[in-house]
């Protein structure tokens, strides 16, 4: 996550989803991982938050981050939406490198109802190279290690000029733990994973719900 991505129109889909998903699944605690990495010189997060129909407070929610661009105000999301969960931000202030990976990823809350949204500027790993833009497949075994059966982890994809479902296919081969569910939107998409089968079928279950109501597609 870049600071200058914050309120854009993949951000509204993101927290539209994610206070979705945390009301479905009766999750305690959204614990975000942002994987912040220093802002750059391009384009990327200029998107109006409305191409994206949230609910309006998700959009109200979305301009005001775009003015602020204060991650810290990503814990006031579920009062925003009158939600009962509450929002955790892991290593809210430190930028991500390939050096602290093992320290970065370490020391995440052990409550048993809970949903992770990781974040990485990209997405997985490719098979060729990686950056701190990426998300590692044996960060994932960490995080899992981590956490209790039923938490389910929920990583962003950014589009790879490869379809969607083709995409997932080859993420979910590669995974070493787990059982995996994505839900996608125009160029992003969020890959759900967890130790439990059952707890996927359930985030399956409610990406369909979410689908009925949202432009989004979604891939078992």
């Amino acid at each position: 996550m870049k600071k200058q991505y914050l309120g854009d129109s993949k951000d509204s889909f993101k927290w539209d989803y994610h206070d979705f998903l945390a009301r479905e699944l009766n999750s305690q605690v959204l614990n975000v991982v942002p994987m912040l990495t220093p802002d750059d010189k391009g384009n990327e997060g200029g998107t109006p938050a409305t191409l994206f129909p949230a609910q309006k407070e998700i959009i109200e929610f979305c301009n005001d981050l775009r003015n602020v661009r204060d991650i810290g105000l990503v814990t006031s999301l579920p009062h925003r939406t009158n939600a009962k969960y509450r929002v955790n931000l892991h290593n809210r202030s430190t930028y991500i490198t390939n050096q602290n990976r093992r320290r970065y990823f370490s020391g995440l809350l052990p409550d048993e109802d809970q949903l992770f949204l990781i974040d990485p500027d990209i997405g997985f790993e490719p098979e060729k190279s990686f950056s701190e833009q990426h998300i590692l497949y044996t960060d994932i075994v960490d995080i899992l290690k981590q956490v209790p059966a039923r938490s389910v982890v929920s990583v962003f994809q950014h589009f790879r000029y490869k379809p969607f479902d083709k995409d997932f296919a080859r993420i979910k081969k590669r995974l070493e733990v787990g059982h995996a569910t994505a839900v996608y939107w125009h160029s992003l998409m969020f890959v759900g994973i967890s130790k439990s089968e059952t707890e996927i079928m359930c985030v399956a279950k409610a990406n369909k719900k979410y689908s009925e109501d949202k432009p989004v597609k979604i891939i078992p």
